[in-house]
């Protein structure tokens, strides 16, 4: 138990130092969304969050993790990603190499990945272009090899059609 106590101390003090800059009070609260958030390593839109955090303490509203999870994101500790569902969801950022995202239109699956050739491309057509990116988000849909193998009859979208995604969690309401 003493390194649970331990875990995430660096990301903690930052986001101490984030709401006492902004104000704010440190809550028991603010610490359970903290904890939640950090152990839980995948995607998690604000009712994700809100179901684990309401399953420890059914005290903790809504609002109160949508607002955390601002507070997260304003510090550096989460990153908003969009799939293409009309939702939010949040990752964890700090200390963490960027990646990007396929997203399977049949099960909903996020994969995560890193290709030092895409990154190298994107350098290139900023530079050829005199363009400065502060950031990018690169996401791919598809159908992943599962579905693929259990639907090798199912048609494809036409290409100008929007996907449609149901991006799935690991989270049970």
């Amino acid at each position: 138990m003493a390194k649970r106590d331990h875990e995430f101390e660096e990301e903690k003090e930052i986001f101490r130092e984030h709401i006492q800059k902004a104000g704010l009070r440190r809550t028991a609260q603010r610490d359970l969304i903290l904890d939640i958030f950090l152990r839980t390593e995948e995607h998690l839109t604000s009712e994700d969050l809100y179901f684990l955090v309401h399953r420890e303490d059914p005290s903790v509203g809504h609002t109160t993790v949508y607002r955390t999870l601002k507070l997260l994101t304003e510090a550096g500790l989460a990153r908003e990603v969009r799939f293409g569902d009309n939702k939010t969801y949040y990752e964890h950022h700090f200390k963490h190499e960027h990646h990007d995202h396929m997203i399977c239109t049949e099960c909903g699956k996020v994969l995560e990945f890193f290709s030092p050739q895409i990154e190298d491309l994107q350098d290139q057509m900023a530079d050829k272009f005199g363009f400065r990116p502060t950031h990018h988000s690169l996401r791919l849909w598809g159908v992943c090899a599962e579905c693929q193998t259990a639907h090798m009859d199912s048609p494809t979208a036409p290409s100008g059609a929007q996907p449609r995604v149901k991006v799935r969690t690991n989270v049970s309401a």
